[in-house]
């Protein structure tokens, strides 16, 4: 059974976990999955700060909302993470992957410029937050699965006000793919901790 916290009191544990997991591992790999609108960006960017308010250490950041390839993509996107960034990553390759165009709705075109296309070589923490970042294979390539558990209700709410309505349309849609990827899945019992928020 994973271990479970607050919202508040999970940055402080997962930040110590994190860097003691970085003084095993050259690149410790974090996982932060949840419902849309649980709060898995916000901490992330506060997990982010702390560990670099700690130890002058600048982890790196990955949203799964650059890997989907548009709005019925949540399981695609998922296995593009698993594909182009954690295996090439437990092979001490560089990760190289491209992000999704969500206004073209297409990822860029190889020779064009600025078509997207980020590298990590490893070396420092990775945090990697979003809907479908932690699966069954995922979860055999990190160090630290987390999942941010929170109310039908509030999430709703944050997904409106974050972007002010403009997907509420997006929002069954979203929770369809949601309720097939973590029934598969069973994402909440692979998480290491569960975070209430």
């Amino acid at each position: 059974m994973p271990e479970q916290t607050d919202f508040r009191s999970g940055i402080g544990v997962i930040t110590k976990l994190a860097l003691s997991l970085a003084d095993q591992t050259p690149t410790p790999i974090i996982l932060i999955d949840g419902r849309a609108g649980s709060g898995k960006s916000t901490f992330a960017e506060e997990l982010r700060n702390e560990l670099f308010r700690q130890s002058d250490a600048a982890a790196t950041l990955i949203h799964m909302d650059d890997l989907y390839p548009g709005w019925e993509g949540l399981e695609a996107g998922s296995a593009y993470l698993v594909q182009n960034i954690l295996q090439p990553l437990s092979q001490a390759k560089p990760a190289a992957w491209q992000k999704w165009d969500w206004s073209e709705g297409r990822r860029g075109d190889p020779n064009e410029p600025g078509n997207g296309w980020r590298e990590f070589s490893g070396g420092n923490i990775l945090i990697v937050e979003g809907c479908g970042s932690l699966s069954r294979q995922s979860l055999e390539l990190v160090q630290l699965a987390l999942w941010i558990e929170a109310p039908r209700e509030s999430r709703r709410a944050r997904w409106q006000a974050r972007d002010a309505g403009r997907f509420d349309e997006f929002w069954g849609i979203w929770q369809s793919q949601e309720d097939h990827f973590y029934e598969t899945e069973k994402s909440t019992h692979l998480a290491d901790w569960v975070i209430e928020n």
